[in-house]
């Protein structure tokens, strides 16, 4: 495997390495600026390694790059929403972004990622959408909205692209969020119900794949030691 293929690899399971204790992706959208940074900081400290900022009129832009720079004196991840294209993105990696979720699905903004090396979760809702991605070898994906949708969405998706990633979002909640990862999702994006501090250590408290019973009886460990089989038989 060449070091790009491998750099590739590792940016692809980004998600899946940072879902696999706290599976959870909180969004922290339309706060102020302080707001956001004390409640990216209530995440962190709860566990949940991803905190995302959609970046989204003057006052996101303005969130993420104060969340941007905690994060960086803390150590932290901080990730930008609502990338909608490839000139968005370079912003928010500009501003210090160490991942980047859009909505749907654009092509310039995943090649974008790919050519950087950024961590991306487009968002998808059809098989159209999730085969489309797929060929354009973005394998995490967002499947935006999820509660709408229900959580035998994300089943019967998993049965034709076992490939893909799938993180549900939109109309999530500490209710339904376990439902979801038993369904086969790596993980939630959760952002209304943030309300507070409680809801912050119950969304912190669930349980990720390997704990959870996934839709066809595989697990996070089934799954990372059929990567790790692929790539050693590459050598």
């Amino acid at each position: 495997m060449s070091d790009e293929d491998e750099e590739m690899s590792v940016s692809d399971q980004f998600f899946r390495l940072h879902l696999a204790r706290v599976p959870v992706i909180a969004i922290l959208r339309g706060l102020p600026a302080d707001v956001t940074v004390s409640t990216a900081q209530a995440c962190w400290d709860a566990g949940i390694e991803l905190v995302e900022v959609p970046a989204q009129g003057d006052s996101g832009w303005r969130a993420l790059d104060a969340a941007a720079e905690a994060a960086r004196e803390r150590g932290r991840l901080i990730g930008a929403g609502t990338i909608c294209s490839a000139a968005d993105a370079a912003r928010a990696v500009q501003a210090g972004a160490a991942f980047l979720v859009s909505p749907g699905l654009d092509e310039a903004t995943v090649n974008y990622a790919a050519l950087n090396r950024v961590s991306y979760l487009p968002g998808v809702t059809t098989p159209t959408e999730v085969q489309r991605a797929l060929a354009l070898n973005a394998q995490n994906l967002k499947i935006f909205p999820a509660g709408p949708l229900g959580v035998d969405w994300i089943t019967a998706l998993r049965r034709p692209f076992p490939a893909a990633n799938f993180i549900a979002v939109g109309g999530v909640s500490a209710a339904n969020a376990q439902k979801f990862i038993r369904a086969g999702a790596i993980g939630v994006g959760v952002g209304g119900a943030l309300t507070n501090r409680e809801s912050v250590r119950a969304l912190a408290s669930l349980k990720p794949p390997h704990e959870s019973d996934a839709a066809d009886g595989s697990t996070f460990f089934d799954d990372r030691k059929r990567i790790d089989d692929q790539k050693g038989s590459l050598h």
